[in-house]
């Protein structure tokens, strides 16, 4: 059971704790829960370069929304540089577990600090649209993409959709696809935003959800920028600043990109 609470202009979602199933690993209590993700925020493991950005990322309170517990089976799409990854495997590390799913090369930035990724990660291929296998059907609590849904429909819409049944085919049951996306004007052209800005209108990635067979749980505006005008190359914006070096101060006084924030739920 869950209420829908809105606070600020935001749809948090407050939930109800039941009795666990029997067998079911208990869930930590709301104030453990954050005092875990933000002891991994703060960890001296992660550089100063990518702790200025929690700023935009708001990595506790996104990662809360999506309803993170430390004993779940995560995936991460495409992890890039790891940014979310030096958060989750920790905070995963001694009861849950994690799978990167991107390129082989990621495997070296594992082994390079086994202190935190330790056993914890496992790194699989992920190369849509021929390679989406992400696990065994049902086997995963949560699947979440920060920032990747444009790569994927700039090679074409039907990548994005693969990546989108993949990820319903593997959530358990009650699972969670998490999605963090730069945010193109309302109900602009998809592709052609896509591939001009990098940027992806919200009901287009919530109609895709609900194609795919997913219940959109809720939508926070927990990443939002309402400096951001919408139609800016969020590679203009910090921290790539890839634009003319006359507009970095404009830029920077923007600040990273507004992003909606999708919870998706497997019924």
């Amino acid at each position: 059971m869950f209420h829908l609470v809105r606070t600020r202009g935001i749809w948090f979602l407050s939930t109800l704790l039941i009795a666990c199933a029997a067998g079911a690993a208990p869930k930590v209590s709301s104030d453990a829960n954050t005092a875990l993700l933000q002891k991994a925020v703060d960890g001296d493991w992660r550089s100063a370069e990518h702790k200025a950005r929690d700023q935009f990322r708001h990595p506790v309170d996104t990662l809360k929304f999506f309803g993170i517990q430390p004993n779940m089976t995560v995936i991460e799409l495409a992890p890039g540089g790891g940014w979310y990854t030096e958060i989750l495997a920790p905070f995963l590390a001694d009861h849950g577990r994690l799978i990167e799913a991107g390129s082989p090369k990621f495997e070296q930035k594992i082994k390079e600090n086994p202190a935190v990724f330790g056993h914890i990660v496992k790194v699989v291929p992920f190369k849509p649209p021929l390679d989406v296998a992400l696990g065994a059907a049902h086997s995963a609590n949560i699947v979440l993409t920060f920032r990747n849904t444009h790569d994927w429909l700039n090679d074409s819409p039907a990548t994005l959709d693969a990546v989108f049944k993949a990820a319903f085919k593997v959530l358990k049951r009650g699972g969670t696809f998490g999605v963090v996306e730069h945010r193109a004007k309302p109900f602009a052209d998809a592709v052609e935003s896509s591939l001009q800005f990098h940027r992806i209108p919200e009901d287009y990635l919530i109609e895709l959800g609900l194609r795919s067979g997913f219940r959109l749980r809720a939508v926070s505006e927990i990443n939002a920028n309402p400096k951001d005008p919408e139609d800016v190359n969020v590679h203009h914006l910090p921290p790539d600043l890839d634009g003319p070096d006359s507009e970095h101060a404009e830029m920077n006084a923007i600040g990273e990109s507004d992003r909606m924030t999708l919870r998706f739920e497997k019924p």
